[in-house]
């Protein structure tokens, strides 16, 4: 079981023809022979090559459209016999079937077809049946079959021939087959997630996650625990989607904050300029300005402190004034939708520096269904994409807020949704000037908050905090009065929360004794 088999017949069935005139080339240069169906038969003809159609070889040709050409005894016997089995050399011998060494699959083009848009019908023919039936086959039988599903696998499989002789190791077969059932099983939680949505049926019996290694990361949250980066397929922009211009690879937590960042940054469209700050994946600061080099100084202002190594994620193509300012401090990460040629040149002399552009924003509002890792199993959710306007909110305090506060209460509570809970942001002009989060109490978030301003007050030489005159935002209901009052005291004018406590008349009286003005959304946007 364990020898070095030697390569004597290959069957190649791919729908992404990357690569494969120059690996077939190559394996009939060391003598062997070509079995193939279909486009791909077609373009290895026309490139040359001696090929047998596997028609010929099963004595059947291909039907209902191309839905019937490989699930035969002849192709699967082939792929399946244990060659060191008595019995299992007899029956091929009996029927005339012919040992496969080598099956080169890639799979219909399924997930780029939902990714393209196409109707339900289309997906459906999209839905491969033959190729990962003879995956399995070969993978099963990797004693004896090579099994190759991914075009960057074809030099490796060339480098293994010429150093074995001609032959594959049983290791090398071995990786193989484990790569090839991967690949299947990422192919059926593709379908099986795609028609889950197609049917709208929201908590499916049984669900499948699947992703393909982008990156082997140095290490995860801490030097002692080993990390990867596995790509899902889809092309939401961001930072799996995204092109690195410079700097060193991107860190586990790179990733994870550099994600929020871009997801919380593009809460505001690409309109007016936009930059959100974010350290350990809460955002230390957040603004809009007339230019994005504003944008930048007023989110920066917030906390100057935290955004030292922070990441920077900005909704406009970075220009050379911003990428200026942005140089001096340290930073890890900078992601953008483009950046110029003047903004990358002065980025340049910053190695240590990651760039990073999308070509565009996700939207904040896609429905996309995400999942967390628990003891034994999975919490599995729709994204927070709730959003609210003007529209929705309900007035309960005797004044009403103003149509700066209502735009700044709005603002806030953009970023409420992507502050670790409780989560309180002070917001004044289209900037936060104070931001509380992960706390068990949500006063000490309104605590934490207040003080922090203070202290980039001092910092900045102002006389007062900026909280003074701001609006506050509250990612759930306060439970009790005391933190509204704190806000207050810290000079908020105006609340924006979900409302919904037993508590809310006290909370409502409180904004009424201060002269504050009171928004609720009805909805809440807790973030653990």
């Amino acid at each position: 079981m364990t020898r070095n088999v030697p390569l004597t017949r290959a069957l190649i069935s791919v729908s992404d023809k990357t690569g494969l005139i120059d690996f077939a080339r190559s394996l009939a240069a060391r003598g062997v022979e070509l079995l193939s169906t279909g486009g791909t038969a077609k373009a290895l003809r026309e490139a040359g090559l001696s090929v047998r159609d596997v028609a010929e070889l099963t004595g059947f040709p291909e039907m209902m459209d191309g839905r019937v050409k490989t699930l035969h005894p002849k192709v699967h016997g082939g792929l399946l016999a244990l060659r060191d089995n008595e019995e299992h050399v007899t029956a091929m011998e009996t029927h005339g079937i012919e040992a496969i060494d080598l099956l080169v699959v890639n799979l219909y083009p399924f997930e780029a077809t939902v990714a393209k848009g196409a109707a339900y019908d289309e997906c459906i023919e999209n839905i491969d049946i033959g190729g990962p039936a003879m995956i399995r086959a070969a993978a099963k039988n990797h004693a004896f079959v090579a099994t190759v599903v991914d075009v960057e696998d074809y030099d490796a499989v060339l480098a293994e021939l010429d150093a074995n002789d001609g032959a594959i190791t049983y290791a090398f077969r071995q990786k193989l087959a484990q790569i090839a059932y991967a690949r299947t099983a990422a192919y059926d939680a593709a379908v099986s997630s795609w028609m889950a949505g197609a049917i709208a049926e929201p908590t499916p019996r049984r669900r499948a996650f699947a992703g393909k290694l982008a990156q082997t990361l140095r290490y995860g949250e801490n030097p002692h625990q080993s990390a990867a980066f596995y790509l899902d397929g889809t092309d939401r922009p961001g930072v799996a989607t995204a092109v690195q211009h410079q700097g060193k690879e991107l860190s586990y937590n790179n990733i994870n904050d550099t994600d929020a960042a871009f997801e919380l940054v593009a809460e505001f469209g690409s309109e007016a300029p936009a930059c959100a700050i974010i350290k350990h994946a809460n955002p230390c600061g957040v603004a809009t300005g007339a230019s994005l080099k504003e944008a930048y100084a007023r989110a920066f202002d917030c906390d100057r402190t935290s955004a030292f190594g922070g990441i920077i994620a900005l909704n406009k193509v970075l220009d050379g004034e911003t990428a200026e300012e942005i140089c001096k401090i340290f930073t890890e990460v900078v992601i953008a939708p483009e950046a110029s040629d003047e903004a990358r040149a002065i980025f340049a002399a910053k190695k240590n520096l990651r760039l990073l552009t999308t070509g565009a924003l996700p939207d904040p509002k896609a429905a996309i269904t995400t999942f967390r890792q628990v003891a034994g199993g999975f919490l599995v959710q729709g994204k927070d994409n709730g959003a609210i306007t003007l529209d929705d909110l309900k007035v309960v305090t005797k004044r009403a807020p103003s149509a700066q506060e209502l735009k700044d209460l709005l603002f806030a509570w953009k970023v409420a949704k992507h502050v670790k809970s409780n989560a309180i942001i002070y917001v004044k002009d289209g900037a936060t000037v104070g931001v509380g989060a992960g706390q068990m109490s949500r006063v000490d978030s309104t605590r934490i908050a207040a003080r922090k301003a203070q202290d980039m007050a001092e910092v900045m030489g102002l006389p007062a905090p900026l909280t003074q005159g701001s609006v506050v935002a509250s990612d759930a209901f306060f439970p009790f009065a005391d933190g509204l009052i704190t806000a207050a005291e810290a000079g908020a004018t105006a609340i924006i929360q979900p409302g919904g406590s037993m508590r809310d008349q006290e909370v409502i009286d409180a904004a009424n004794e201060r002269g504050l003005a009171m928004v609720f959304t009805g909805m809440r946007h807790f973030r653990h």
